[in-house]
């Protein structure tokens, strides 16, 4: 009995530890300030807690606090409720000077044991004179008017609203990934109500993968050149650059909707009713150039594959028999140019049928970079039994951290393949020999049991009609061949000419692509496909490449073949309402049915009017 009550006084003492344990005391509060400006600085307990001791505040004037509150909350899941309860120490401070300060941990004792909370760094930047007057104005008129004056009437300073295109590195190696930021910067006194039109960069020169963000777009504070801004991001790209040299990134475009105040003194009630009114400021970022270095002396095996990544191989079966199928699976993982990776070279054995590899993507674009895996499927069928030997297969790829290629290894894999039922080829090389195949060609042959046509002894089929006819007729085959074979090579010798041929099917192939996914309701996927589609019949129909086409170009280009100017309109209109659908679906109001049909109209003319 006594060993009982000790169990269960040890089970109640470490159950009364694990809650103990379990007390959160934070502190929270705004990571910039301006001077003169006032904050919130909260505690929260989630449990009842006393003799809170605040750390030291002598950079900030205590104006209030504390003001104290709780809360509870209730939870069901499987019939089983849970409550938590929340304690609240909400202080109200104003900024004193310029600088970075850090308030140490605050302490409160809970049941006897002291806890504490995280510590805050708050950077406090100079203040805005309006912000400054505004506040020591008591008057909600007089602050209306402080107001009125920092936005001015159907202008934006640059310094109160603009757009900015940053990137993590400007100086990498071909391949390498780069992750770019477009942010809206938006002072605390502008309003903004809105967007209308956007322009976005092209990235010419790069392979790109978006990283997805909120359609709606979230603003937090942020420091910029010593000023407190509503920084909001608009778009995230990484970027893998195809091409050496200084690469230009072209400017964002957006045009931005600010509510502004019109003060007007045309009657006595105007000085109690606000009038606004929406307009347009247009902000252009600035360009960026990047400076991109070629891969150094590239080994006979490289890949293409730049990043950092582990490389692995199975077999799905080490015993088989002859004709049946395996599948040989490489497997890259890591982060860098996944999708841009060739597949492995295999040795496989002599007598191995093999087939192209099927390549399999799962990447994640976030802000850590592209991430994830590719694998590479080998099917090839053993046609004889034996036991074979596939050799290790080397992963060469370049890793811009050593500025160093390195390979990854698998280990030789064993095949083990017996006779199948169905190995008849196998049966017959190995059951006979020369030796066999001359006593067969000295036995009796079979009698002729079908009628044989007989012919006149002497008589002989040279110098007939029928001979001078058959060797007319084969000389005007092999010159009709020889001229059909000869405009075959002049042709593929033209690599334009042949993707001109070849831009109508594969563009028809990537709007099948697209039907599938319009089919399917997947919007982000289809306006891709369509946009795809576009620029590469554009790029094979007037023998441009991707990288150096743009919307100047592919009109020129267009115009000087006999495209009219409404069909090369109707062209650039698509191009458009496919990348405000994907990057600002708010401001396209049309279908993927109607863009699918206008894809297809347009290149249905060009491939009528362009030969």
């Amino acid at each position: 009995m006594i060993r009982k009550i000790k169990i269960l006084l040890i089970l109640l003492f470490v159950a009364y530890g694990a809650i103990a344990d379990n007390i959160h005391f934070t502190m929270e509060g705004p990571d910039a300030v301006a001077v003169g400006d006032q904050f919130r600085l909260s505690f929260t307990l989630n449990e009842s807690g006393s003799d809170l001791q605040l750390p030291d505040l002598s950079n900030f004037d205590l104006l209030m606090g504390p003001s104290t509150s709780q809360s509870s909350s209730f939870q069901m899941i499987n019939g089983k409720t849970t409550q938590s309860t929340s304690f609240s120490y909400i202080f109200i401070l104003r900024a004193k000077k310029e600088g970075k300060f850090t308030i140490r941990p605050a302490s409160i004792k809970v049941n006897g044991k002291t806890y504490e909370s995280n510590s805050l760094d708050i950077q406090v930047v100079k203040g805005q004179p309006q912000q400054q007057q505004s506040s020591s104005q008591s008057s909600a008129g007089q602050q209306g008017n402080q107001a009125q004056d920092a936005v001015p009437t159907g202008n934006i300073s640059k310094d109160n609203l603009f757009v900015h295109l940053s990137l993590d590195k400007t100086n990498v190696s071909k391949g390498e990934q780069i992750r770019a930021t477009v942010k809206l910067y938006l002072s605390q006194n502008v309003p903004l109500n809105g967007f209308d039109e956007v322009k976005l960069p092209s990235y010419e020169g790069f392979w790109t993968k978006e990283i997805d963000v909120p359609q709606q777009v979230n603003f937090t504070r942020e420091v910029y050149n010593g000023k407190i801004y509503q920084v909001g991001i608009l778009k995230k790209t990484i970027l893998f650059p195809q091409q050496t040299g200084n690469i230009k990134i072209d400017p964002f475009e957006i045009t931005c909707l600010v509510r502004q105040k019109v003060h007007q003194q045309q009657g006595f009630f105007d000085d109690f009713f606000d009038n606004y009114r929406v307009v347009k400021a247009k902000v252009v970022s600035d360009p960026v150039t990047v400076n991109v270095k070629d891969l150094p002396n590239q080994p006979a095996n490289f890949s293409g594959a730049v990043g950092n990544f582990n490389f692995t191989g199975t077999l799905d079966k080490t015993d088989v028999k002859s004709n049946e199928a395996v599948t040989l699976k490489l497997t890259v993982t890591g982060s860098g140019n996944l999708a841009l990776i060739n597949p492995p070279k295999v040795d496989l054995p002599q007598d191995f049928e093999a087939y192209e590899p099927k390549t399999t993507e799962h990447t994640v674009a976030n802000d850590n970079g592209l991430s994830g895996s590719v694998a590479f499927e080998y099917l090839f069928i053993p046609r004889f039994a034996g036991n074979f030997t596939i050799p290790a297969i080397d992963f060469v790829f370049f890793n811009p951290s050593t500025r160093q290629y390195e390979t990854r290894s698998t280990k030789p894999f064993q095949l083990n393949v017996q006779k199948g039922s169905d190995d008849q080829n196998a049966s017959v090389v190995n059951s006979y020999s020369k030796e066999d195949v001359k006593v067969i060609g000295k036995d009796i042959r079979f009698i002729k049991q079908n009628k044989a046509e007989l012919k006149p002894k002497g008589s002989s089929f040279y110098g007939t009609l029928g001979f001078y006819s058959v060797y007319v007729l084969s000389m005007l085959g092999f010159i009709a061949v020889y001229v059909v074979n000869r405009k075959r090579i002049i042709e593929n010798a033209n690599i334009a000419l042949v993707r001109n041929k070849k831009a109508n099917k594969v563009a028809f192939k990537r709007l099948k692509e697209a039907a599938f996914h319009m089919k399917n309701n997947h919007s982000e996927q289809f306006y891709e496909s369509v946009i795809k589609a576009l620029w590469g019949y554009l790029s094979d129909k007037l023998s441009i490449p991707v990288a150096d086409l743009n919307r100047d170009r592919a009109s020129s280009s267009l115009l000087q073949r006999g495209i009219d100017q409404e069909t090369v309109n109707e062209l650039m209109k698509l191009i458009d309402d496919c990348e405000f659908a994907r990057f600002a679906p708010a401001a396209f109001s049309g279908t993927m049915k109607e863009m699918y049909d206008g894809a297809a109209k347009v290149m249905g003319i060009f491939e009528k009017q362009i030969k």
